[in-house]
């Protein structure tokens, strides 16, 4: 009789369960720098809150299937043992903000790389999952050399009895590059990903809004079993190949009013897009 495959954690439900159709996108929600941050001007939590929420709507009227809420104005960012209480409190106020205002399903980014205070205000907030940027592996990134963080935040998660948080994982995160790339190919990459528990993989391009290259999604498809999501640059103009090529998308930049992802949520470029998308739907 042939060997079982060792079960490596209990079965969890599909990460795309949390969806009703098929590619589905997620649009981001960029908060205004928070407490503690270095652009951090004293806006009032209310009105972080408040644009948070109207970017939030942006995205619901315009048809979008997910909402992910990212720290993205703390930069420069910290190390993830170095992120404070006073980013999860702040994230965690605008997300239950969010979760008000909106039905789309939740995820969260706490960046750079912040899972176990992602894991935390998904927790408080209902949110359905996080994304760690660097999730396998040794990487070297704008905030130095960071060990992954699987293993912590995975012990962490089941700490907190956050099972049903799920984790979309980058394989070649924007900013940095692997410390091992060399001896590791983009597929055994994606293996090694798959390995730490991960949920859904995601292939990007090289910064915030660089198209995520077709080609680098199908050396993720190549070594893992799980979703695929295109985490940059995802717009009206590379929708058809991407879409066959993935299961999913991450968005935010192309989003923005004038393409700028500081800027607030465009709901007519959202439109434009999900109506884009949902062509490309029907014609599969």
């Amino acid at each position: 009789m042939a060997a079982e495959k060792p079960l490596l954690m209990p079965p969890r439900a599909s990460a795309l369960a949390e969806f009703s159709v098929p590619f589905p996108v997620i649009g981001v929600v960029h908060l205004p720098p928070l407490p503690g941050a270095p652009a951090y001007a004293g806006m009032p939590m209310r009105e972080i809150c408040a644009a948070a929420v109207r970017d939030a709507r942006a995205l619901a009227d315009g048809g979008i299937d997910g909402i992910m809420i990212e720290n993205a104005s703390d930069h420069p960012f910290l190390r993830p043992d170095d992120i404070g209480p006073e980013t999860v409190s702040g994230m965690t106020a605008a997300c239950l903000a969010v979760r008000e205002a909106v039905e789309q399903p939740l995820g969260i980014t706490c960046v750079a790389n912040g899972a176990i205070p992602a894991f935390a205000v998904a927790k408080a907030t209902g949110a359905r999952w996080i994304r760690a940027n660097q999730w396998a592996n040794g990487y070297v990134a704008n905030e130095g050399i960071l060990s992954n963080d699987a293993a912590r935040a995975l012990r962490y998660r089941k700490a907190i009895d956050a099972h049903d948080v799920g984790v979309f994982a980058d394989v070649h995160v924007k900013f940095g590059a692997h410390a091992i790339t060399m001896d590791r190919s983009t597929t055994e990459q994606a293996g090694d990903a798959e390995w730490h528990m991960a949920d859904v993989l995601i292939a990007t391009g090289t910064r915030t809004g660089s198209p995520t290259d077709p080609s680098e999604v199908e050396q993720v498809r190549a070594g893992t079993s799980l979703p695929v999501f295109v985490g940059s640059g995802f717009a009206v103009g590379n929708a058809e190949a991407l879409v066959a090529a993935a299961d999913g998308a991450i968005v935010g930049q192309s989003l923005k009013q004038d393409g700028r992802w500081w800027e607030p949520v465009d709901v007519h470029r959202v439109a434009t897009l999900m109506a884009a998308v949902r062509t490309l739907r029907q014609a599969a």
